[in-house]
């Protein structure tokens, strides 16, 4: 797909959004219209194509982990400060705006007009099957985000676009678990060749199962994680490399967004490094993210016997550790990190330096395999295995059925990363689990953008997203050995408020109520 589907970008003018009001009512210029499409399967295509275009981005993904407590984004025109730190107002959304149906759009039209079309009838059904999940998707985004949002199911005019109203959330996400239950029968288990990318069967059972673990449909999602554990997804050997781009498209790789180069690049792995690296540092990790990482012995590390030392805070943890995170004091691109020395050029204080003095590693564990880390073809992963075997796990422990497939399953994820099987002795009952399986998705899937996603439906946000978000401990590295000495406080980087009867939700942006006099405003903004 990275050869094929990104290379024939569709004219998007023909599928742009409902938001542009006045699209629907003209005719495209520059681009396909109905007469001139659909007369072979290479139109089909490429119609196809145009609905995989910004279906899903870097941007987003990498920025989401910023609402939540595992980061914290700098630069607040970047349009994800305000939501991490509760500040968020209808009228600042327009750097972040995700209330769009820009894709919804396109999979209708392309439902809408694809029938008639001379190609083989089964091509043909996965084909709409791919449109529909496509638009599902970001029906799944907008209801998490949002809440009740407009549900449209075929195009709509200008008119109607300006006075649609909000569609429970309920009724949506009911059409979305109905679209998925409908189409993953008839789609592919996999691709090859130029196809590889294209949306599989594991791909709608996996977000419809995601869906029914965030609905609390539990015994629903057990039965898709069964099916989705019977198609041959494996976890990848390493867990570092498992995020590079010459390991791309392997067998744990569920669903992804493809880039090439050039041609529809990845362009933002260049925020995540600090300013000696050629970065910006506008992601910066947390230190409640780095407390939540495990001792390498199973422990955590405030538990008696675990061997963690404030001084050496990140020695002998958890190894994803230091393969999510760069630490002070981390031999990183040839030399050591040291982000909490006021002599060194990635000080927390400097321009373009992260301001917790933790970067990302995740993504960029070797900046040598780009050549232009701001033009790279590297996929951004939306769900992997891993994330399939802790969702059956916590399915199964909130039923209240701790059975050894359970164990299995966490196991399985925690030792490819070279961590211990679970302590059964200790982990033995519903609540101990609990605490367990949340802990293990919060490192796992730890910059992924679904961190929020979990804060949301656990209801913990007033635990964890309020307060003073921390940096690392001040003190000097040796540059010769990496060696940490510290002595300071943990740096303070911001102050969060978070309302529980407001901020699960985002608010409906206000350019759109000005657009839409029917759309309603979330509580509380």
């Amino acid at each position: 797909m990275k050869r094929k589907i990104l290379s024939i970008i569709l004219v998007s003018a023909v599928l742009q959004s409902a938001c542009n009001k006045d699209f629907l009512d003209r005719k495209p210029l520059d681009a396909y219209s109905n007469s001139s499409i659909w007369h072979s399967q290479g139109d089909a295509a490429a119609a196809l194509n145009g609905c995989y275009k910004d279906w899903e981005g870097d941007y987003a993904l990498l920025y989401m982990d910023a609402v939540s407590d595992n980061m914290y984004s700098q630069y607040y025109w970047e349009g994800y400060t305000d939501y991490g730190n509760g500040s968020i107002t209808p009228a600042n959304t327009n750097a972040s705006n995700r209330w769009s149906y820009t894709t919804i759009q396109k999979c209708n039209w392309f439902l809408e007009n694809v029938d008639p079309t001379p190609m083989d009838e089964t091509l043909k059904t996965q084909y709409k099957s791919q449109a529909r999940f496509l638009r599902a998707y970001q029906y799944f985004l907008l209801t998490q985000l949002y809440g009740d949002v407009p549900l449209a199911k075929n195009t709509v005019t200008t008119d109607v676009a300006n006075t649609i109203s909000r569609t429970s959330a309920v009724e949506v996400r009911k059409f979305v678990l109905d679209e998925l239950e409908a189409i993953a029968p008839t789609l592919p288990v996999s691709y090859t060749g130029s196809d590889v990318g294209r949306i599989t069967q594991g791909a709608a059972l996996s977000l419809k199962a995601r869906i029914e673990l965030y609905d609390k449909n539990y015994a629903a999602c057990i039965v898709d994680c069964k099916k989705i554990m019977a198609l041959g997804y494996e976890l990848y050997p390493s867990y570092q490399d498992l995020f590079r781009i010459q390991h791309e498209n392997n067998k744990e790789v569920i669903l992804d967004v493809q880039y090439k180069e050039n041609d529809y690049a990845n362009s933002d792995i260049g925020i995540m490094p600090s300013s000696s690296f050629g970065g910006w540092g506008s992601l910066d990790p947390t230190q409640a993210l780095v407390d939540a990482y495990e001792m390498k012995n199973g422990k955590t590390i405030n538990e008696t016997g675990s061997g963690y030392s404030e001084d050496e805070p990140y020695t002998n943890r958890d190894p994803r550790l230091n393969a999510t995170i760069v630490c002070p004091g981390q031999l990183y691109e040839g030399k050591y990190y040291n982000s909490i020395d006021r002599s060194s050029g990635d000080y927390y204080n400097g321009d373009n330096n992260s301001k917790t003095a933790y970067i990302p590693k995740k993504f960029t564990s070797n900046l040598s395999d780009f050549t232009d880390m701001w033009n790279t073809g590297l996929n951004m992963i939306v769900i992997r295995y891993a994330e399939i075997l802790l969702t059956y796990a916590e399915a199964q422990i909130e039923s209240g059925i701790i059975d050894n497939s359970v164990y299995d399953a966490i196991d399985a994820v925690r030792t490819r990363a070279g961590m211990p099987v679970v302590d059964r002795t200790v982990y033995n009952s519903v609540d101990k689990m609990r605490t367990l399986v949340r802990r293990e998705r919060r490192v796992e899937l730890a910059l992924e953008g679904l961190r929020w996603y979990d804060v949301q439906r656990w209801k913990i946000g007033q635990d964890v997203r309020s307060g003073t978000v921390y940096g690392a401990r001040l003190g000097t590295v040796d540059p010769a050995t990496g060696k940490l000495t510290l002595s300071g406080d943990h740096i303070k980087v911001e102050q969060r408020t978070f309302l529980p009867n407001r901020d699960y939700l985002w608010p409906v942006p206000q350019t759109e109520r000005d657009i839409n006099k029917n759309l309603t405003q979330n509580p509380g903004y």
